[in-house]
């Protein structure tokens, strides 16, 4: 066989786009070959090709496959039950890595278990963030690095004094809720920070000031005990407690020269706070901001113990202001921050006191961004690609493995038909929670098709079984970041 001919084979190509979204190049007409899992190159022609599968894209945009990077699954259910159901409902919205977000108490040494758990359970790509609860765990960091391939460290400056209990990961095989107290101080935070510094990774942080939270909760609950009302759960933490903590972390990242990645940004003000810290200079490190597709669709208006969220989902002024953001490049990331929870515990007494806050997300991401962004002409489909996959993959040391569609790149790959309508249901996600805050919700914009390496696992909304397993733990170098 000749040097010509092997170019032109190929395991899989994908022909007939309306285009290949491909991140800082644009929307370009190409074919793309696929072999081993692997793109092989993209091409114009496809004369000649010899390809044992060819996909056809019907006329639909590809888009390189999503990549979220703030995802609690293993908190309600243990990991190989909710891998499976997560990573499903993951494949129907076009997500190829999810990002697990995890909790435990004790030493990191013992993550063996999680990871030997989630093996062979999910239909995506998985990779995991460690959240660092005590100061006991700071030792486990460099472990963490360098052995499993986890450079990003998860900081709750939201838990302290009274605020100070958090739900952790359940034990591989255990259905018994297990919560933890965490205090968070100055201290624990800088010693993060430093060591997440020293060893090339970056800090995670959920910035809210407890203290300030606290003592507005305790006010407000003293004169009305059975509230449901969204705007009054977002005056008991107001943003100007997340500005705060965003002003002290971003004062230490100058000191330490420390990179920060600052989750769940949903209020105008954390985001002009972040905006003029990153003005001020941190050192050589960056601040990084993510928002969530619940700030982009919902406000207090929505009169639902459902939408509880922490921080909180804020008012229509401050929707619009995150949508503007978006639109002119000032937000990094869109993360979901999906909680697999039931709909009898996230009632709870069905006041904002007792209820969960978080909810369902996952398969939703993309059909928002394409529904409410795209199709109303706010953010364009490189816009789309870049902040649900390309600049994810930068800033986690991902790329160029994944978050583009280049030659050398995995195979993870997700067709969009932009006028496609679904109305919203449970059923519809695939995840272990029973609801949606978007349920009902007509939503145009929808995957067709879902491919992780070279393997398809959704398509037309059908999740393939027999691609079980599929999924890897992807191990992350110390050297993230863009």
């Amino acid at each position: 066989m000749t040097s010509s001919t092997m170019k032109n084979t190929c395991d899989i190509l994908i022909t007939n786009s309306k285009g290949v979204v491909i991140p800082e190049i644009g929307i370009i007409q190409t074919n793309i070959l696929i072999e081993n899992g692997k793109i092989k190159s993209l091409q114009r022609s496809i004369d000649n090709i010899q390809a044992s599968q060819t996909i056809s894209a019907d006329d639909k945009y590809v888009l390189p496959g999503v990549i979220d990077p703030h995802v609690h699954y293993g908190v309600y259910r243990p990991i190989e039950e909710a891998a499976k159901t997560e990573s499903t409902s993951a494949s129907v919205g076009g997500v190829t890595t999810m990002m697990r977000i995890l909790r435990m108490t004790g030493s990191y040494r013992d993550i063996e278990k999680q990871l030997v758990a989630s093996r062979g359970n999910h239909y995506v790509d998985y990779s995991i963030h460690a959240s660092i609860l005590h100061p006991s765990q700071i030792q486990d960091i460099p472990y963490l690095a360098e052995k499993i391939g986890i450079n990003s460290f998860k900081v709750y400056m939201n838990l302290g004094g009274e605020l100070n209990r958090i739900y952790v990961d359940l034990e591989p095989g255990s259905d018994e809720p297990l919560d933890s107290e965490v205090n968070v101080d100055d201290e624990l935070l800088t010693s993060i920070m430093m060591s997440a510094t020293r060893n090339n990774s970056l800090t995670m942080v959920h910035a809210e000031d407890p203290l300030m939270c606290a003592e507005y909760m305790r006010a407000i609950k003293s004169k009305h005990r059975n509230l449901s009302s969204l705007k009054t759960w977002s005056r008991c933490r107001p943003a100007l407690s997340e500005s705060r903590s965003i002003t002290k972390a971003a004062s230490f990242a100058r000191q330490f020269n420390s990179e920060l990645y600052f989750v769940h940004i949903g209020s105008a003000q954390a985001l002009e706070t972040i905006l003029q810290q990153r003005g001020r200079g941190a050192g050589k490190g960056s601040l990084y901001i993510e928002t969530c597709p619940h700030y982009l669709t919902h406000s207090t208006d929505f009169n639902s113990i459902l939408g509880k969220v922490v921080p909180p989902i804020r008012s229509k002024s401050d929707l619009y202001h995150l949508w503007s953001a978006l639109r002119h490049g000032q937000i990094d990331t869109i993360g979901t921050d999906h909680v697999a929870n039931r709909l009898s515990m996230k009632v709870g007494n069905g006041d904002i006191w007792s209820a969960l806050a978080g909810f369902p997300g996952l398969a939703t991401m993309i059909p928002v961004l394409l529904s409410n962004g795209v199709n109303k002409h706010r953010i364009t489909l490189e816009r789309v690609a870049e902040v649900t996959s390309y600049n994810t993959s930068r800033i986690f040391g991902l790329y160029p493995r994944k978050g583009t569609i280049q030659p050398g790149s995995d195979a993870d790959i997700v067709i969009v038909d932009l006028a496609l309508k679904k109305k919203v249901s449970s059923q519809l996600l695939k995840s272990y929670s029973d609801y949606t805050i978007y349920d009902g919700w007509e939503l145009e914009g929808w995957p067709v098709l879902t491919m992780v390496r070279g393997i398809v696992v959704m398509e037309n909304g059908e999740v393939e079984k027999s691609t079980l397993g599929h999924g890897k733990f992807i191990r992350r170098p110390t050297t993230c970041h863009k």
